[in-house]
Protein backbone atom coordinates (compact mmCIF):
# COMPACT_ATOMS: atom_id res chain seq x y z
CA UNK A 1 0.00 0.00 0.00
CA UNK A 2 1.31 3.41 -0.98
CA UNK A 3 1.56 5.56 2.16
CA UNK A 4 1.46 8.96 0.48
CA UNK A 5 -1.81 10.82 1.04
CA UNK A 6 -3.36 8.26 3.41
CA UNK A 7 -4.63 8.93 6.92
CA UNK A 8 -2.58 7.01 9.49
CA UNK A 9 -3.46 6.69 13.17
CA UNK A 10 -0.71 6.02 15.69
CA UNK A 11 -1.71 5.22 19.26
CA UNK A 12 0.94 6.17 21.79
CA UNK A 13 2.34 8.43 19.09
CA UNK A 14 3.58 11.15 21.44
CA UNK A 15 6.83 9.39 22.30
CA UNK A 16 9.10 6.41 21.74
CA UNK A 17 8.25 3.86 19.08
CA UNK A 18 4.97 5.62 18.32
CA UNK A 19 6.61 8.99 17.74
CA UNK A 20 9.24 7.44 15.46
CA UNK A 21 6.50 5.71 13.50
CA UNK A 22 4.42 8.88 13.19
CA UNK A 23 7.53 10.72 11.99
CA UNK A 24 8.23 8.08 9.35
CA UNK A 25 4.63 8.04 8.12
CA UNK A 26 4.53 11.83 7.82
CA UNK A 27 7.84 11.80 5.93
CA UNK A 28 6.26 9.33 3.49
CA UNK A 29 3.36 11.70 2.87
CA UNK A 30 0.74 10.33 5.26
CA UNK A 31 -1.66 12.52 7.20
CA UNK A 32 -1.00 11.48 10.78
CA UNK A 33 -3.36 11.45 13.75
CA UNK A 34 -1.70 11.00 17.15
CA UNK A 35 -3.84 9.19 19.75
CA UNK A 36 -2.26 9.66 23.18
CA UNK A 37 -3.07 10.75 26.73
CA UNK A 38 -0.01 13.01 26.96
CA UNK A 39 -1.56 16.21 25.64
CA UNK A 40 1.55 18.41 25.75
CA UNK A 41 3.81 15.94 23.96
CA UNK A 42 1.05 14.80 21.59
CA UNK A 43 0.27 18.32 20.43
CA UNK A 44 3.96 19.06 19.98
CA UNK A 45 4.52 15.99 17.80
CA UNK A 46 1.38 16.68 15.78
CA UNK A 47 2.43 20.27 15.17
CA UNK A 48 5.92 19.17 14.15
CA UNK A 49 4.52 16.67 11.65
CA UNK A 50 1.61 18.72 10.36
CA UNK A 51 -0.85 16.20 11.78
CA UNK A 52 -3.48 16.28 14.49
CA UNK A 53 -3.51 15.24 18.13
CA UNK A 54 -6.50 13.63 19.81
CA UNK A 55 -6.59 12.75 23.49
CA UNK A 56 -7.64 9.09 23.47
CA UNK A 57 -7.84 6.41 26.13
CA UNK A 58 -7.51 3.25 24.04
CA UNK A 59 -9.36 1.15 26.62
CA UNK A 60 -12.45 3.38 26.60
CA UNK A 61 -15.18 2.80 24.01
CA UNK A 62 -16.41 6.37 23.79
CA UNK A 63 -12.91 7.83 23.76
CA UNK A 64 -11.77 5.69 20.83
CA UNK A 65 -14.97 6.38 18.87
CA UNK A 66 -14.57 10.12 19.42
CA UNK A 67 -10.92 9.93 18.38
CA UNK A 68 -11.78 8.17 15.13
CA UNK A 69 -14.51 10.72 14.48
CA UNK A 70 -12.03 13.57 14.92
CA UNK A 71 -9.41 11.94 12.70
CA UNK A 72 -11.91 11.24 9.93
CA UNK A 73 -13.36 14.74 10.14
CA UNK A 74 -9.88 16.14 9.55
CA UNK A 75 -8.53 13.76 6.91
CA UNK A 76 -11.17 11.24 5.78
CA UNK A 77 -11.20 7.49 6.34
CA UNK A 78 -8.12 6.10 8.11
CA UNK A 79 -6.24 3.40 6.16
CA UNK A 80 -3.27 2.71 8.46
CA UNK A 81 -3.36 1.94 12.18
CA UNK A 82 -0.26 1.42 14.30
CA UNK A 83 -0.91 0.45 17.92
CA UNK A 84 1.96 1.56 20.15
CA UNK A 85 0.10 2.64 23.30
CA UNK A 86 1.00 0.55 26.32
CA UNK A 87 2.26 0.36 29.89
CA UNK A 88 4.95 -1.83 31.46
CA UNK A 89 4.74 -2.25 35.24
CA UNK A 90 7.31 -4.45 36.96
CA UNK A 91 5.70 -6.45 39.77
CA UNK A 92 6.51 -9.95 41.00
CA UNK A 93 3.80 -12.57 41.44
CA UNK A 94 4.76 -12.65 45.12
CA UNK A 95 6.46 -9.48 46.26
CA UNK A 96 8.08 -8.10 49.38
CA UNK A 97 6.89 -9.58 52.66
CA UNK A 98 5.14 -12.29 50.58
CA UNK A 99 2.55 -9.83 49.31
CA UNK A 100 0.55 -11.07 46.30
CA UNK A 101 0.66 -9.22 42.98
CA UNK A 102 -1.96 -6.42 43.16
CA UNK A 103 -4.84 -7.60 41.00
CA UNK A 104 -5.70 -4.08 39.88
CA UNK A 105 -2.19 -3.64 38.45
CA UNK A 106 -2.47 -6.90 36.50
CA UNK A 107 -5.95 -5.98 35.26
CA UNK A 108 -4.91 -2.47 34.20
CA UNK A 109 -1.94 -3.80 32.24
CA UNK A 110 -4.11 -6.27 30.34
CA UNK A 111 -6.81 -3.63 29.87
CA UNK A 112 -4.47 -1.08 28.30
CA UNK A 113 -2.11 -3.35 26.35
CA UNK A 114 -4.44 -6.09 25.16
CA UNK A 115 -8.04 -4.92 25.45
CA UNK A 116 -7.08 -1.39 24.40
CA UNK A 117 -5.30 -2.69 21.31
CA UNK A 118 -8.30 -4.81 20.34
CA UNK A 119 -10.71 -1.95 21.04
CA UNK A 120 -8.96 0.34 18.56
CA UNK A 121 -8.57 -2.46 16.01
CA UNK A 122 -12.25 -3.38 16.03
CA UNK A 123 -13.53 0.19 15.78
CA UNK A 124 -10.97 1.19 13.17
CA UNK A 125 -11.64 -1.84 10.97
CA UNK A 126 -15.43 -1.57 11.26
CA UNK A 127 -15.24 1.91 9.72
CA UNK A 128 -12.73 0.83 7.10
CA UNK A 129 -14.69 -2.27 6.00
CA UNK A 130 -16.95 -0.32 3.64
CA UNK A 131 -14.29 2.01 2.22
CA UNK A 132 -13.19 1.88 -1.38
CA UNK A 133 -10.34 -0.50 -2.13
CA UNK A 134 -6.90 0.78 -3.08
CA UNK A 135 -4.89 -1.61 -5.27
CA UNK A 136 -6.80 -4.61 -3.97
CA UNK A 137 -6.79 -3.78 -0.25
CA UNK A 138 -8.42 -1.39 2.17
CA UNK A 139 -5.90 -0.91 4.93
CA UNK A 140 -3.22 -2.21 7.27
CA UNK A 141 -3.00 -2.66 11.05
CA UNK A 142 0.31 -3.03 12.86
CA UNK A 143 0.31 -3.95 16.56
CA UNK A 144 3.13 -3.79 19.08
CA UNK A 145 3.83 -6.83 21.23
CA UNK A 146 7.21 -7.53 22.86
CA UNK A 147 9.78 -10.29 23.14
CA UNK A 148 8.40 -10.52 26.69
CA UNK A 149 5.46 -12.35 25.11
CA UNK A 150 7.88 -15.25 24.57
CA UNK A 151 10.56 -14.90 27.25
CA UNK A 152 9.23 -12.59 29.92
CA UNK A 153 11.51 -11.73 32.80
CA UNK A 154 11.02 -11.72 36.54
CA UNK A 155 8.38 -9.14 37.41
CA UNK A 156 6.81 -9.20 33.94
CA UNK A 157 3.87 -11.55 34.51
CA UNK A 158 1.25 -8.91 33.74
CA UNK A 159 3.19 -7.33 30.88
CA UNK A 160 4.05 -10.68 29.30
CA UNK A 161 0.45 -11.87 29.57
CA UNK A 162 -0.83 -8.72 27.89
CA UNK A 163 1.70 -8.88 25.07
CA UNK A 164 1.21 -12.62 24.67
CA UNK A 165 -2.45 -11.86 24.10
CA UNK A 166 -1.54 -9.44 21.31
CA UNK A 167 0.59 -12.14 19.70
CA UNK A 168 -2.18 -14.71 20.07
CA UNK A 169 -4.90 -12.61 18.50
CA UNK A 170 -2.87 -11.52 15.46
CA UNK A 171 -3.69 -14.46 13.19
CA UNK A 172 -7.40 -14.82 14.06
CA UNK A 173 -7.97 -11.09 13.56
CA UNK A 174 -6.11 -11.24 10.25
CA UNK A 175 -8.40 -14.10 9.25
CA UNK A 176 -11.47 -12.19 10.44
CA UNK A 177 -10.52 -9.12 8.42
CA UNK A 178 -9.34 -10.91 5.29
CA UNK A 179 -12.84 -10.68 3.79
CA UNK A 180 -12.59 -6.91 4.20
CA UNK A 181 -9.09 -6.88 2.67
CA UNK A 182 -7.50 -5.41 5.80
CA UNK A 183 -4.11 -6.84 6.77
CA UNK A 184 -3.00 -7.36 10.38
CA UNK A 185 0.60 -7.71 11.57
CA UNK A 186 2.39 -7.52 14.90
CA UNK A 187 5.94 -6.48 15.75
CA UNK A 188 7.58 -7.87 18.90
CA UNK A 189 10.46 -5.49 19.71
CA UNK A 190 13.41 -6.40 21.88
CA UNK A 191 15.27 -3.79 23.94
CA UNK A 192 14.76 -0.40 22.32
CA UNK A 193 15.93 3.08 23.30
CA UNK A 194 12.57 4.42 24.42
CA UNK A 195 12.06 7.32 26.89
CA UNK A 196 12.07 4.86 29.80
CA UNK A 197 15.55 3.59 28.91
CA UNK A 198 16.82 7.06 28.05
CA UNK A 199 16.38 7.90 31.74
CA UNK A 200 18.86 5.17 32.71
CA UNK A 201 22.58 5.96 33.19
CA UNK A 202 24.75 5.33 30.15
CA UNK A 203 26.51 2.34 31.74
CA UNK A 204 23.13 0.67 32.33
CA UNK A 205 22.09 1.25 28.73
CA UNK A 206 25.43 -0.11 27.53
CA UNK A 207 24.97 -3.23 29.67
CA UNK A 208 21.49 -3.82 28.26
CA UNK A 209 22.71 -3.34 24.71
CA UNK A 210 25.54 -5.79 25.28
CA UNK A 211 22.95 -8.55 25.85
CA UNK A 212 21.89 -8.32 22.20
CA UNK A 213 23.87 -10.80 20.02
CA UNK A 214 23.98 -8.62 16.89
CA UNK A 215 23.90 -5.71 16.54
CA UNK A 216 25.11 -5.51 20.12
CA UNK A 217 23.26 -2.35 21.12
CA UNK A 218 19.81 -1.04 21.93
CA UNK A 219 17.36 -0.86 19.07
CA UNK A 220 16.57 2.53 17.59
CA UNK A 221 12.91 3.63 17.39
CA UNK A 222 13.53 4.55 13.75
CA UNK A 223 14.31 0.87 13.09
CA UNK A 224 10.92 -0.10 14.44
CA UNK A 225 9.36 2.53 12.17
CA UNK A 226 11.34 1.14 9.23
CA UNK A 227 9.71 -2.24 9.74
CA UNK A 228 6.27 -0.62 9.95
CA UNK A 229 6.93 0.98 6.57
CA UNK A 230 7.92 -2.38 5.07
CA UNK A 231 4.77 -4.02 6.43
CA UNK A 232 2.51 -1.32 5.05
CA UNK A 233 4.13 -1.46 1.62
CA UNK A 234 4.32 -5.27 1.25
CA UNK A 235 0.86 -6.78 0.52
CA UNK A 236 1.95 -10.35 1.38
CA UNK A 237 2.79 -9.51 4.98
CA UNK A 238 -0.30 -10.56 6.90
CA UNK A 239 -1.23 -12.54 10.00
CA UNK A 240 2.30 -12.84 11.36
CA UNK A 241 4.40 -11.66 14.30
CA UNK A 242 7.93 -10.44 13.59
CA UNK A 243 10.53 -10.34 16.37
CA UNK A 244 12.66 -7.23 15.96
CA UNK A 245 15.32 -7.96 18.54
CA UNK A 246 18.84 -8.58 17.20
CA UNK A 247 18.41 -12.30 18.11
CA UNK A 248 18.14 -11.65 21.85
CA UNK A 249 16.48 -14.20 24.13
CA UNK A 250 15.80 -12.56 27.46
CA UNK A 251 17.33 -14.00 30.63
CA UNK A 252 15.21 -14.31 33.80
CA UNK A 253 16.60 -10.98 35.05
Amino acid sequence: MNINGLLAIVTGGASGLGKATATMLAAQGAKVAIFDLNEEAGKAVAAELGGIYVGVNVADDASVAAGLDAAEAAHGVARILVNCAGIAPAVKTVGKENAPHPLDTFAKTVTVNLIGTFNVISKFSARLATAEEIDGERGVIVNTASVAAYDGQIGQAAYSASKGGVVGMTLPIARDLAQHKIRVMTIAPGIFLTPMLEAFPQHVRDALGAQVPHPSRLGKPAEYAQLVESIVRNPMLNGEVIRLDGAIRMTPR
